[in-house]
């Protein structure tokens, strides 16, 4: 697996190549997030109800993050934490984190918190498969070949996903949580990305869906 930057040069010659892959990929995000949205609606309204009745504020959570060509969207999740608690603290959060609901830890821990993400998916912000979008913040601390990632879209899962699903647990030791997820954590998934985005493919996307559904069955 290769997981070393990939240069402005190389990600041309990817894009170019795959040109046809991308729009298969585009076609079968938007066919499978519609059908998502319709077969998994019943469990949107009862997911969406719990947050409503359980605590104070709004249903769902929406984030400005950066999306294809660094340009900024809406990212939609099932709200997990207290009203306002982007304002109390880190953009990352722990296991342990007291901004987080009853009912948010167990949407977070069966991954139901991200299914409104579907919406953003099929409206073509994001990707099935691909690198999780980042907050602006993060972002600026990207060098000339992890831009090269924001020129595909993000996705709702990916190598990286997989491989971090339990990162709030790997941050609960951490003194300092965002610099430990900026100079540790954020540059290994960029990492998994890469090797990723060499591999991109329908037929890689399938398997990545596949080991997304291991991993939450598991």
């Amino acid at each position: 697996m290769n997981t070393s930057p990939i240069t402005p040069s190389e990600m041309d010659d990817i894009l170019k190549s795959k040109r046809y892959s991308l729009i298969t990929i585009r076609v079968f995000d938007t066919v499978a997030s519609l059908g998502g949205i319709i077969i998994l609606s019943p469990l949107l309204l009862i997911s969406g109800l719990a947050v409503k009745v359980s605590s104070k504020g709004p249903i769902l959570y929406s984030q400005e993050r950066v999306g294809r060509y660094q340009k900024p969207f809406r990212i939609h999740k099932f709200r997990t934490m207290v009203q306002n608690a982007d304002k109390m603290g880190a953009f990352v959060t722990v296991s342990n984190d007291q901004r987080i609901t009853k009912v948010g830890r167990l949407l977070r821990k069966t991954k139901l918190d991200e299914l409104p993400q579907l919406f953003n998916v099929l409206k073509g912000e994001m990707a099935l498969v691909g690198p999780r979008p980042e907050v602006k913040e993060y972002v600026d601390y990207y060098n000339e070949n992890e831009l090269q990632l924001l020129r595909l879209r993000p996705g709702i899962t990916g190598l990286a996903s997989i491989e971090y699903s339990q990162e709030s647990e790997l941050l609960d030791a951490a003194d300092d949580v965002e610099k430990i997820y900026i100079t540790s954590i954020m540059p290994e998934k960029h990492a998994l990305n890469y090797a990723c985005i060499r591999k991109l493919g329908f037929w890689n996307n399938i398997k990545i869906l596949f080991l997304t559904l291991m991993k939450l069955l598991r």
